[in-house]
């Protein structure tokens, strides 16, 4: 009897090995079905917490609650078979203590199988990502612009523009690292900086608006698709999908209009109309058996 293994996804460790090798390849993922396509081009795909915004109207990243992070995030293990699978904790999840983000970090992986998570920040967060670590939840850190903070930076602004900034983002850096974070988005930042950052920490980069330089890469799908109508500088529109969705819904609706949807082939027709009547069966008696 032969044994069937299923593919095995790609785990934190994996993509930390790819540190100065071949560029890592990520996007957000919010759906299954998406998730499922992605999942062919992809290393890691990110639930990010800006499905608040792209797919809940949230004029930020802040409003967005654990269970919706949840629910998403068993969508997108559910979808994917080879990537691996990285879940954003939303904004109040794990800034209090190393034992309530452990709490709730915990959760996440149980309730949707994901292979890590990330945090927003810095130096402030070292300690809660060596806590996580050491009890066996793989994190990714996230620094630079840090969406969660937008009421405290003041919008979302471009890190690292002056030289003068640039040691406090590097020290962010090398401490996520050393507390053993498995890789860093690097957000929002001078791409001087982000080329600097990615040659002096262990750990592999992951860049959004940051530089080529970095050791991967990742974008909003929806952004990237030309689903968002409104996109920073750093996004490039690799689709046009939001005028072709407007095109077939527009073509829909006025072929509704005109009546000529449902056509005859999109309808059902009730059982012998229009097909052959099937032949009556004659009904044949069992012959008796003789009695003795």
């Amino acid at each position: 009897m032969s044994i069937h293994f299923k593919h095995r996804r790609m785990m934190a460790p994996d993509i930390a090995a790819r540190k100065g090798g071949e560029p890592i390849v990520a996007l957000t993922s919010y759906h299954a079905h998406t998730a499922a396509i992605a999942d062919n081009h992809c290393d890691f795909l990110l639930v990010g917490d800006s499905l608040g915004m792209v797919m809940h109207g949230y004029e930020s990243t802040v409003p967005v609650p654990l269970e919706l992070m949840v629910m998403h995030g068993r969508a997108v293990v559910r979808g994917s078979k080879k990537a691996l699978v990285v879940i954003d904790m939303p904004f109040g999840t794990y800034e209090e203590s190393p034992a309530v983000a452990f709490r709730n970090a915990a959760r996440v992986m149980k309730e949707t199988d994901c292979g890590a998570v990330k945090l927003e920040g810095g130096r402030r967060m070292a300690e809660t990502v060596r806590y996580l670590v050491d009890r066996g939840i793989p994190v990714m850190a996230h620094i630079g612009l840090t969406p969660q903070s937008v009421n405290v930076l003041g919008g979302f602004k471009t890190q690292g523009r002056t030289v003068d900034q640039w040691a406090a983002i590097e020290e962010d850096a090398r401490l996520v690292a050393e507390a053993g974070a498995f890789a860093v988005v690097l957000e929002a930042m001078a791409a001087p900086l982000a080329e600097r950052i990615t040659k002096s920490i262990p750990i592999p980069t992951i860049g959004i608006g940051a530089s080529p330089g970095c050791d991967g890469q990742i974008l909003v799908m929806e952004d990237m698709l030309g689903l968002s109508p409104n996109v920073p500088k750093f996004v490039k529109k690799f689709g046009a999908i939001g005028g072709a969705i407007d095109r077939a819904i527009g073509a829909y609706a006025a072929e509704v209009r005109a009546r000529t949807f449902p056509a005859p082939e999109h309808t059902y027709t009730i059982k012998g109309e229009n097909e052959p009547a099937a032949a009556p069966q004659r009904a044949t008696k069992k012959p008796k058996t003789p009695s003795t």
